[in-house]
């Protein structure tokens, strides 16, 4: 069952033994894509990289923490995995339990997970429970069965997935040759930049890369409470995998944003949408909205002139695309032409003679 997913590739820096069981269904190794059409878009100046993270097996980020942490379930004899999700944590915590043959049981929030990551859920077997409440009260919930010894909990409050998802900083500095200058990246529950700033800092410390880059962390404006210093009863944003409005590594993400120099600020949805339109069509990557909110965050930096000239900058699209295909049909605020079956019909829809 190991195959050739993360805890095999970097296993030195990983917490487990030569008899750990691992879990893997291949995760890791996700392109990086340079995208020069993007910055031209924008006019110019700076070296830009896609970490595309949504051709990871379960389509996003998730799986890289997922497998270390489903591999210390089963190391750890428990019968059960638990985990809130807002959909991406669901989806991959249900095929690595598959994975695994231990039972997953998901609690989200009731009507507030997309479509797609809904079908993943259950298409895996999760005992899939909806809460009347939002992403915060389903993780109440989840620490509560936490308690328990027969069930694990896989949200990013266990130590395993932050473990897991750092090893994405390890692939960027080896495709790279070392850090970028600044990485740009989507914030809700907030382990992603924290386990990005962990990877970026061991790397370093093991000499496998020479610098560090500056943590450009990017919130939703209407579910932004890292950025207004409180927390959101009620948050609201069109990227629901970052509609999250008490952050479980709040403090870990304010310390890497800090130590990095680096900063958490907020787009707007209609920022957040224009940029998933706009990576799709100048670059055709297909993102989930939350996946935007970093290259809206890019957009955002680069009219203030917070990117030096020059400067190799990365960001992380956490999730595909398909996960929300209603929003991404709307979005593209264009549809299909129907035409009778001749050629003449054809070339006068596409505006050609």
């Amino acid at each position: 069952m190991g195959g050739h997913g993360v805890i095999q590739r970097y296993r030195e820096f990983l917490p487990v033994s030569e008899d750990t069981c691992i879990i893997s269904l291949n995760e890791g190794n996700t392109p990086l894509i340079q995208s020069h059409n993007l910055v031209r878009a924008l006019g110019g100046g700076f070296r830009l990289f896609v970490k595309y993270e949504g051709l990871n097996p379960t389509a996003s980020f998730k799986d890289r923490g997922m497998t270390m942490a489903v591999t210390k379930a089963v190391e750890n004899g428990v019968r059960a995995i638990v985990c809130a999700s807002t959909g991406n944590t669901s989806a991959s915590a249900a095929a690595y339990a598959s994975r695994a043959g231990l039972v997953c049981v998901v609690l989200i929030p009731e009507g507030k997970i997309s479509y797609g990551k809904m079908a993943q859920a259950l298409i895996h077997g999760a005992k899939t429970i909806e809460v009347r409440g939002n992403f915060d009260d389903a993780l109440d919930l989840v620490r509560e069965l936490g308690t328990r010894d027969d069930i694990e909990i896989v949200n990013s409050i266990n130590p395993f997935r932050i473990q897991g998802q750092k090893t994405a900083a390890f692939e960027v500095c080896d495709e790279l040759g070392d850090a970028p200058d600044m990485h740009f990246l989507p914030v809700g529950n907030a382990g992603n930049i924290t386990s990005y700033w962990t990877g970026y800092n061991e790397y370093r410390d093991a000499g496998k890369s020479t610098s560090l880059p500056m943590m450009m962390g990017w919130q939703a404006e209407g579910s932004a409470p890292i950025v207004k210093g409180h927390v959101i009863t009620s948050p609201e944003t069109v990227a629901t995998a970052i509609r999250i409005g008490n952050p479980a590594s709040w403090e870990q993400a304010v310390r890497a944003s800090e130590e990095s120099s680096g900063a958490i600020d907020c787009v707007s949805d209609d920022e957040i949408l224009d940029a998933h339109r706009m990576l799709a069509r100048t670059e055709g990557i297909f993102v989930e909205p939350a996946s935007a909110a970093g290259i809206a965050g890019i957009v955002k930096s680069y009219a203030r002139g917070g990117i030096p000239p020059e400067s190799t900058v990365v960001v992380t699209v956490t999730g595909h695309g398909l996960k929300d295909p209603g929003i991404a049909i709307e979005n593209a605020k264009a549809s299909s032409v129907v035409v009778e079956p001749n050629i003449q019909s054809v070339l006068d829809a596409i505006g050609m003679e």
